[in-house]
């Protein structure tokens, strides 16, 4: 259906609907089952468990391992053993491995597609004459949409009515101009798709203005549908931390491929049975590659993002979790995130500048008029500022229903952060038309040319235009958002232009309002500050109210300068770039010069977080690094733009959120160290019985076993670790820092050496002491305990930085749980003795499990030995550089 070529009301008898009621909620369910939900389909559907399944056996090593198991059972029958039970035991845990990775997978998936949910974009829709905002994809076909700066369109649509609405279509149509839309247009059946005005197109978003317009197409039967390779769902892309970790582990594999080579070198040329040397090697490479680095990751950074939602921040994308602990630079904005957003008329001012309850009654009749705000039941909703004004005028014994009635408003110019002013068009009682301009003082007093003296007009000469000025000055200086109104009588019905309605106005007045600095974020800033990153405050609002807050914040510390948008727009981005380092406040700031700011700290070579709310500051959130949109005032185009959403639009959350970034790149670093520290604790094991001419320590499927009990859940408890308290006490980490600094690699290998030597201890106290002439099973059995229960015990180690006395002992629950779980599973495969034929161990003493505790137990004084001698080292290291300083 062509519907650019048809009237709209003709449009709504089509679609069978009613532009002033829109559907009933039965017509709308019904339209949804018999059209589907409006949403463009996934160019790569979810994964079935089973496919899933089967995914974890794509792997080399496991296919290596499988095709092991199966020779081993060829050999056994070609021997006439038919003795299958290591192959079964492999193959046993192959698919234990596999079940695991599955229900990782698919915990870590839920995960995202829960927070994915929080952040769906919502649509404002007419049902049964009232406003409903649903789900954009509960949006039927002949729904009325309705429309105001900011939406996202999220359904083709004919528009019905529209007052100064203009949207984006780039997405779309490759257009960026800003596209005016006209109902009352009607366009051939050929007119091109960016042509046809009097429709809004899905992928689009209004940015200006408001209207209604019917739905007349949704999902894949929409413009953006048709070429749904423009919009389809994004792919599952690897962050940048998981890139790095996926080479380091093929690298690390590489190594343990060839180490592993070598020790099946080594066991040919010392007459050892070939297939079980071939089993060792292989069974080796499956447990001491980190293949599940990645998949570890993500489990981390999910369980972090739900964290995250439970302190009112919903995370969009998954790099930005790990950029947060870099976060050096936060630019906020002031109203409604640094303060209350609740603002109060507190002062105002008349024509002449001067003070006076009586001379400014008059003002609160206009500004009650200019006004979008609604009453209901002896309740006012708007925006904060409007709302503050016309509760002033309630406060003042003026009926603003009655007036509004009397004065009807039939136009308006709406208002825009570019532009900062709003004008509305009125009929009088008596006849004629009135149009009441407000906004920012100083920009409207330059489209005034008289200005009301207590009964009468006269001209806005500098004398009195300088009054004015320097009233509005010292009301911003005391923190108060001014707000001016002006008006112009007119016998003629005027045109609604702006050019025409906001030119040679009468300036009436001013009113001063007061939002308070919300009390969290003084505590906010100096815990930024104290974390080594620097809050910005950047505004619309005057610089001296911008000044004030700050100095009251603590985000302005003497010798700071601030900068105005109009000094910003004539500087040159090199000049900017110079002066910023010592900027707090950017005040008088239009939405465009947000990208400026954020790309010169940015080019200072600082990370930088950004908030923003409005349709022009997606931009700037989309160059920054972490784009922090607000949830409660935020458009849906900001949001989209954006990182994170702030549910409560609170600088204290960003703060917060900053502070629980570190935390989850710290709890990344901790399951990194234990798996790899496990890992090469493992090789050293076998290795160096090797180099030294030993048995071997370990059977093959007893290593596979120790990588299925201490591989996953103490690992995926560690990323559970609450942040650590001194988390905020050290400065930012750099971006390009690598996850092994700190000397955390020499550690790893260090810690490696010291599991795998802790296993050869107990190999051969149990065979020195313990084993019959010939055999080798209490020592394979006390090593196989060792190193699975010493790499139990080692995760406690990783919990931090500090020595472990300092760290409350329950306040990881989850590690307790894996530690007993693994505990559990490992002493059963020892004592009980069908599980012990089965794992070729034996049931140990008394003497013996004494012996095999004390070993597992040992990292934890021996890496507590290091910690204290590593903190004494940076100590005195500290101490040095303060003497020479």
């Amino acid at each position: 259906m062509d519907w650019w070529n048809i009237k709209r009301k003709e449009a709504e008898r089509i679609l069978q609907t009613d532009g002033e009621k829109g559907l009933s909620e039965q017509e709308a369910a019904h339209r949804l089952s018999t059209h589907g939900k409006n949403e463009i389909r996934q160019k790569n559907g979810k994964k079935s468990l089973v496919r899933r399944f089967f995914a974890q056996f794509q792997d080399f090593m496991v296919l290596l391992l499988l095709g092991a198991a199966a020779i081993s059972v060829v050999a056994s029958y070609g021997n006439g053993e038919k003795d299958f039970l290591d192959a079964a035991i492999i193959i046993g845990i192959v698919v234990c491995n596999a079940v695991l990775g599955t229900v990782q997978e698919s915990r870590a998936e839920k995960a995202l597609e829960a927070l994915q949910n929080l952040s769906a974009p919502k649509a404002r829709v007419l049902r049964e004459g009232k406003e409903k905002t649903v789900p954009s994809t509960d949006v039927a076909l002949g729904d009325i949409l309705l429309l105001e700066a900011g939406d996202c369109i999220c359904a083709d649509g004919r528009v019905l009515e529209s007052v100064g609405l203009k949207t984006e279509e780039s997405a779309v149509t490759g257009e960026s101009m800003a596209v005016e839309k006209d109902g009352n247009a009607v366009f051939p059946s050929d007119t091109p798709l960016g042509d046809r005005t009097n429709m809004v197109l899905s992928g689009g978003y209004v940015l200006a203005g408001k209207g209604r317009a019917v739905v007349t197409a949704v999902g894949m039967e929409t413009e953006v549908g048709r070429i749904a390779s423009m919009l389809e769902g994004e792919s599952d892309r690897e962050t940048p931390l998981q890139k790095k970790l996926g080479q380091t582990g093929k690298i690390l594999g590489i190594a343990a491929i060839l180490i592993c080579t070598v020790i099946f070198c080594m066991g040919l040329l010392q007459a050892k049975p070939p297939f079980q040397m071939f089993m060792t090697a292989v069974s080796l490479a499956v447990a001491a590659i980190p293949e599940g680095l990645p998949a570890i990751v993500t489990i981390v950074l999910a369980v972090g993002m739900q964290r995250l939602s439970k302190k009112r921040t919903i995370v969009r994308r998954l790099p930005a979790v790990e950029t947060l602990g870099s976060a050096e630079i936060i630019c906020s904005d002031k109203t409604g995130t640094l303060t209350q957003n609740r603002m109060k008329v507190v002062e105002t001012a008349d024509g002449r500048g001067q003070a006076g309850k009586d001379a400014t009654e008059e003002i609160f009749h206009f500004f009650a008029l200019c006004n979008d705000c609604t009453e209901e039941k002896g309740k006012i909703y708007g925006e904060p500022t409007e709302k503050a004004l016309l509760e002033g005028a309630v406060q003042r014994g003026i009926d603003v229903g009655s007036l509004r009635k009397e004065m009807p408003r039939i136009g308006e110019i709406p208002f825009s952060s570019e532009r900062k002013r709003m004008t509305t068009l009125h009929r009088l009682p008596e006849g004629g038309w009135v149009s009441v301009t407000k906004g920012a003082p100083d920009l409207l007093l330059e489209r005034c040319r008289y200005v009301v003296e207590g009964e009468r007009q006269v001209v806005l000469d500098k004398g009195r235009k300088s009054a004015i000025q320097m009233y509005n000055g010292e009301m911003a200086a005391r923190a108060l958002r001014v707000v001016a109104v002006a008006f112009r009588l007119w016998e003629e019905k005027p045109p609604i232009k702006e050019d025409v309605l906001e030119k040679d106005l009468v300036f009436l007045g001013m009113a001063g309002m007061a939002d308070p600095p919300r009390p969290e974020a003084k505590e906010a800033v100096r815990l930024c500050k104290k974390a080594g990153i620097s809050p910005v405050m950047i505004t619309g609002d005057h610089v001296l109210t911008a000044e004030a807050v700050a100095e009251e914040l603590g985000i302005r510390k003497k010798g700071d300068i601030s900068i105005t948008g109009q000094e910003l727009s004539k500087m040159s981005q090199e000049e900017l770039e110079a002066a910023i380092s010592h900027c707090s406040v950017f005040a008088r700031v239009a939405p465009e010069h947000k990208v400026r700011i954020v790309k010169a700290f940015q080019k200072g070579g600082h990370v930088v977080a950004m908030t923003g709310d409005g349709v022009n500051d997606a931009p700037a959130l989309k160059v920054a690094d972490i784009g922090c949109a607000m949830g409660k005032s935020g458009t849906d185009v900001a949001k989209g733009a954006s990182d994170l959403i702030l549910t409560d639009d609170n600088f204290a959350t960003i703060v917060s959120a900053v502070e629980e970034g570190r935390g989850i790149y710290d709890n990344i670093r901790k399951a990194v160290h234990f798996l790899l520290s496990s890992n090469i604790g493992e090789i050293m094991t076998i290795f160096v019985a090797m180099v030294l001419g030993w048995a071997a320590p370990l059977l093959p499927i007893q290593l596979l076993w120790v990588n299925l009990v201490t591989d996953s859940l103490p690992a995926i408890a560690l990323g559970m670790e609450p942040v650590e308290k001194n988390s905020m006490c050290r400065p930012p980490r750099k971006q390009e820092q690598s996850l092994f600094a700190g000397g955390m690699g020499s550690k790893i290998l260090l810690e490696g050496m010291m599991i795998g030597m802790l296993a050869l201890l107990a190999f051969g106290i149990g065979y020195i002491y313990f084993d019959e002439k010939g055999s080798y099973i209490i020592g394979q059995t006390m090593a196989f305990a060792v190193l699975s229960l010493s790499q139990l015990v080692h995760a406690f180690n990783m919990r931090g930085e500090q020595s472990l006395l300092r760290i409350p002992l329950w306040s990881n629950p989850f590690l307790w749980i894996s530690f007993g779980i693994g505990v559990f599973l490992q002493t059963e495969v020892i004592m009980q003795p069908a599980l012990a034929e089965i794992f070729r161990v034996m049931p140990l003493s008394s003497v013996q499990w004494l012996i095999t505790a004390g070993l597992a137990l040992a990292p934890i004084p021996i890496v507590e030995l290091e910690k204290a001698l590593t903190a004494k080292r940076e100590h005195r290291e500290a101490a040095y550089k303060i003497e020479t300083e």
